[in-house]
């Protein structure tokens, strides 16, 4: 597998349609241009005999050009969105629209990184394109130079810590293009310092770029601080998005609801 699961061109799909009932999806809401439009996504898992509903009625849109956080509890169907963005998965019914070139990158960086150094792995990715050797090697220098590991193009991968495999991971993804990361958690297997370098890293990246959107799945409240936005989901929906500040307010004021409902 290479360092982010590429996949080169756009999404524009709708799932569940009735049959000669037209369907838009949008890449603008307003005056505004979006890398992601989700619009009544359901998802259902089959287990025996049971149908077992993960996304429900799910709707949510993310401006270009902006890092946004999805947060909500274990289970409310966050990494199923993402999948269902990435084309990994196929809702039941819906409509769903992701700009293209498009990267997923995974939670665990071992599952990902698997050639002898930085460098190789980047370039591993852009092997089925039509580059010189002189475009690769550019590609791959100014993407890991994006995310901070320009000095470490050499180091064997084994000597790399979790927090720069997921650098490499994402350095993949730039090099190919793309132009919407798709973030699973990124930090869920990495130590504090580890954690906000790769934040800070996804942070520079959408920064310093030109269009570049990314949406990342955490359960990390303090990654708020480096997003543009935020939405939050529960049990299969997204009951809120916009501000970092709004959705920051709404999600400590549950924590502080819970705290009320179990104390004695």
């Amino acid at each position: 597998m290479q360092s982010a699961l590429g996949l080169h061109s756009s999404t524009n799909l709708v799932f569940g349609s009735r049959k000669g009932v037209p369907c838009v999806v949008r890449a603008h809401v307003g005056a505004e241009r979006v890398s992601i439009d989700v619009q009544n996504v359901n998802l259902c898992f089959q287990k025996d005999s049971n149908v077992l509903p993960i996304l429900k009625d799910c709707c949510m849109s993310i401006p270009e050009g902006k890092l946004w956080m999805l947060l909500g509890p274990n289970g409310c169907g966050k990494s199923t969105l993402l999948k269902a963005l990435a084309g990994l998965l196929k809702p039941t019914s819906g409509k769903l629209y992701v700009a293209g070139p498009k990267s997923f990158v995974f939670q665990n960086p071992d599952h990902q990184v698997v050639m002898p150094t930085a460098e190789a792995d980047v370039a591993f990715g852009l092997g089925n394109l039509d580059l010189t050797v002189e475009e690769v090697r550019c590609r791959v220098m100014k993407s890991l130079e994006a995310v901070g590991l320009l000095e470490l193009s050499q180091r064997p991968v084994q000597t790399l810590s979790g927090g720069q495999k997921q650098r490499v991971a994402i350095a993949g993804a730039l090099a190919e293009c793309s132009k919407v990361l798709l973030l699973d958690e990124l930090t869920t297997f990495l130590d504090e310092s580890d954690q906000m370098g790769v934040v800070e890293a996804v942070r520079r990246v959408v920064s310093g770029s030109d269009g570049v959107t990314a949406l990342w799945v955490t359960h990390r409240l303090e990654e708020l601080d480096y997003a543009d936005g935020a939405s939050y989901m529960e049990n299969g929906h997204v009951v809120l998005g916009g501000s970092v500040a709004k959705v920051k307010k709404f999600v400590l004021e549950k924590q502080e609801e819970y705290k009320r409902s179990i104390s004695f």
